[in-house]
């Protein structure tokens, strides 16, 4: 089998397990997590709160080490060790494997925090048109075509 039948197999699996944006045929519940995305705001929370100490903690402790390590590799590359340009070159790596690591966890936090307050405000509309759909059902408004005529004037109005 070459490597494009292969590929094609592989991808054509891959495309009949894959759904995006849309729910299963059989209906809700017929997905293998029976069907209805539930997150709790205290699972998020939780969540946020891990990445937001991750993230302080990785801007800490994760660039501790740098100035020794690129002073020990410029004293080494300066000696004429091959080690001093690797380990130079290892710690600007490291360097920016931290950094993005932490803005990742800044994200993660930012965006979980956003989701909860557009949550709230989402819930806080639809309570308020709910209670607005409430409020008119207590008051008798006639239908348009059963309102009594009012005739109209004839002549000048003054």
């Amino acid at each position: 089998m070459s490597f494009e039948e292969e590929w094609a197999g592989l991808k054509a699996d891959a495309a009949a397990r894959m759904q995006l944006n849309s729910v299963p045929a059989e209906g809700p519940g017929a997905g293998p997590s029976g069907g209805d995305l539930v997150v709790h705001d205290d699972e998020l929370g939780k969540i946020g709160h891990f990445a937001y100490r991750l993230h302080n903690n990785l801007k800490a402790d994760g660039k501790h080490a740098r100035t020794t390590t690129e002073a020990a590799g410029t004293s080494l590359a300066s000696d004429g060790f091959e080690m001093g340009k690797a380990l130079t070159a290892a710690s600007k790596a490291w360097d920016k494997q931290v950094g993005t690591l932490t803005d990742s966890c800044a994200h993660i936090s930012n965006h979980l925090d956003f989701s909860k307050a557009s949550k709230k405000k989402d819930d806080e509309w639809v309570a308020a048109q709910v209670s607005a759909s409430k409020i008119a059902g207590y008051y008798d408004v006639p239908e348009e075509d059963t309102k009594p005529s009012i005739p109209k004037a004839e002549g000048p109005i003054m």
